[in-house]
């Protein structure tokens, strides 16, 4: 048997799992260790395992495992859980830089009325505008509805529609499982937006940061928010997140959210 200390941690409801020196500990198949922890029902549950590993010049590395053990470029709100861990881990809330599948990410933490949570604000880089997804089609969306195809280093299509609530997310998301799928209402203020996220390699979960920061870039552009505004309200199931634009062409997102630690986990798992 082999013994992994892992925490656990969420960021407005987006739950992950923090796993340091796997590699010391002679775990080879990351994927199918992501998919049995991952597991709502018969592992430890979450919507993500973010392996951290050592890199020169940086806090950490990060790589993203999805709950079906998918790899994922990058998550906004898991960057924020991944740096709350290394924080604890060192003792110190300095700023981070840490490496992704995304490039390099900047993370500034600051300190809460609650000791188990952080204020995290990722400097998340330019939003990139993409092509039609392949499949796009099956989700049969209206000619009149607004569409946006972006990247920030993952894949999003963003889809305006009038009552986020009254759409069936799942059977949408699923047509296109190998995208993240956003649909945004307008409101509840003028610079805040309303969405829900089917997400690839998870289904639907409570928040989305990268999501976050391409919505509220969608947003801006169909004019649902003003465009000199540079603070956009993102209202997610979970809970609240801002982005905010710089000046550049195009547009650099910063996003900002909480961290949460839940629980420090030890457990043992068979040797292959």
């Amino acid at each position: 048997m082999t013994a992994l200390s892992l925490t656990k941690h969420h960021g407005l409801g987006n739950d992950f799992l923090v796993l340091f020196d796997a590699a010391d500990k002679g775990v080879a198949d990351l994927a199918d260790l992501a998919r049995s922890l991952c597991h709502r029902r018969t592992g430890l549950g979450a919507d993500g395992l973010l392996v951290a590993e050592k890199a020169d010049g940086y806090a950490a590395q990060m790589t993203l495992f999805n709950a079906d053990g998918s790899v994922a470029e990058m998550s906004g709100n898991g960057i924020r859980c991944f740096a709350q861990a290394v924080a604890a881990r060192r003792g110190d809330l300095g700023p981070q830089l840490i490496l992704t599948g995304a490039g390099d990410k900047v993370v500034t933490l600051a300190e809460t009325d609650d000791s188990a949570t952080i204020m995290a604000q990722v400097e998340m880089g330019p939003v990139e505008v993409l092509g039609e997804p392949q499949g796009w089609a099956a989700v049969e969306c209206h000619p009149d509805r607004p569409v946006a195809h972006l990247s920030l280093g993952n894949p999003h299509s963003v889809v305006g529609v009038d009552e986020v609530a009254a759409v069936d997310l799942v059977n949408l998301g699923e047509r296109i499982p190998h995208v993240n799928l956003e649909i945004v209402e307008p409101g509840p203020d003028s610079n805040a937006i309303t969405m829900r996220v089917h997400e690839r390699g998870a289904g639907i979960t409570a928040a989305c940061g990268t999501g976050a920061c391409a919505a509220a870039y969608a947003a801006r552009s169909w004019g649902l928010v003003p465009s000199n505004e540079p603070d956009v309200i993102v209202h997610m199931d979970g809970g609240i997140a801002t982005v905010t634009f710089d000046d550049s062409t195009p547009p650099r997102a910063i996003l900002t959210g909480p961290a949460t630690h839940i629980a420090n986990i030890e457990i043992e798992i068979e040797d292959a």
